[in-house]
């Protein structure tokens, strides 16, 4: 892994050596209520979540307000088909006034506070702040100018990629690194909301790191963890999941989202996942496997035997614990006589033969 490949946000490290930076995305799974947004923050920081993500828009910086064919979500979208821009976007925003007591909760349980700013006075609304960090979404990689003005702040960036060509992302990460910031983390994503499994492309993950030298990770808004786990097995070094408290309560954003006990297994399951694949290739026992060595089969006399007897099936046999001959050597002593009398329960090595 190269220098590169590693982003240091407050006091947290994104890379391959660190673990794996979990973000609980909340965008509008607080249903227009203050109380609900603070209860998600709880849950991302008890269900062990490195960040808190929000969104910082309006649903006047981000269109207008007609309701003509091109301002609707396409009508076979499976959650907000037909749905007018402007009324999805008034219910899913997070009122900007709530953007202090969610960071100052946040912070408070431990957790990372950030958001995703689309236009720039979100941008000098959340330098007021003070935020560590910012994401871009999938939609707006090719907003170069957005790009470039938040990465005059000298903050890292989390950049989603979804729907994006290679040309596209190679632009922005260019427009990115010449506005002075090379503090960037990409992330693979489906830009699907719900995603299937079959279309999280997760082989893109070690693309995007090998074409760019740049920490990758996943914005994930398949059902379940699996594919998240998958992709820290994949080297994944960041996952961006949407949480709520409970999907039966509804919201644009529900269907897609973890409760808090998914999120909490997620964090624990791509940890071990990281871990595993760090483990590496050897072979041999390691050093907790030599314990277990001794719980290895080998040849045992399995009924008291007297001088002069020999040795047979059914007074030697192939068992566990360890400390007789291998049991591929039952036929090399099958037929000879003991030596002396052993009793029941003995390892059987040569010099009893």
């Amino acid at each position: 892994m190269s220098k590169s490949q590693e982003i240091k946000v407050a006091d947290r490290t994104i890379g391959a050596g660190a673990p794996v930076f979990v973000i609980g995305e909340m965008s509008g799974n607080h249903n227009g209520d203050l109380d609900r947004a603070l209860r998600i923050v709880d849950a991302v920081a008890a269900g062990g979540a490195t960040a808190l993500k929000i969104q910082t828009y309006t649903a006047d910086t981000l269109t207008i307000d007609v309701d003509t064919e091109p301002f609707r979500v396409k009508g076979d979208h499976g959650l907000w088909g037909g749905r007018n821009l402007y009324s999805l976007y008034q219910e899913a925003h997070t009122p900007w006034d709530w953007h202090r007591p969610i960071f100052d909760r946040a912070r408070e349980r431990g957790l990372i506070p950030f958001s995703t700013p689309f236009d720039p006075t979100a941008v000098a609304f959340l330098e007021n702040l003070g935020v560590d960090l910012y994401k871009t979404a999938s939609a707006e990689i090719i907003d170069l100018p957005l790009m470039r003005e938040i990465a005059r702040t000298g903050k890292p960036m989390v950049v989603s990629t979804g729907m994006a060509t290679l040309a596209e992302i190679d632009a922005a990460v260019n427009a990115i690194r010449g506005a002075g910031n090379s503090q960037i983390v990409l992330l693979a994503c489906t830009a699907a909301y719900p995603a299937r499994p079959e279309e999280a492309r997760l082989g893109n993950i070690a693309v995007l790191r090998e074409a760019f030298d740049l920490p990758v990770g996943l914005s994930d808004h398949t059902p379940g963890v699996g594919v998240a786990v998958a992709a820290t097995g994949l080297g994944a070094v960041a996952i961006e999941k949407h949480v709520t408290l409970d999907r039966a309560d509804g919201g644009v954003d529900s269907e897609f989202s973890l409760n808090p006990d998914e999120l909490a297994t997620l964090v624990t399951a791509a940890e071990q996942a990281r871990l595993g694949v760090r483990s590496g290739v050897a072979f041999g026992p390691t050093d907790e496997e030599r314990a277990v060595l001794a719980l290895r089969r080998s040849l045992y006399v399995v009924a008291d035997v007297a001088a002069g007897d020999e040795v047979t099936a059914a007074n030697v046999r192939s068992i566990r614990p360890a400390g007789g001959l291998a049991p591929d050597e039952f036929s090399a002593v099958e037929g000879r006589r003991f030596s002396r009398d052993v009793s029941r329960g003995t390892p059987l090595t040569w010099d009893v033969l």
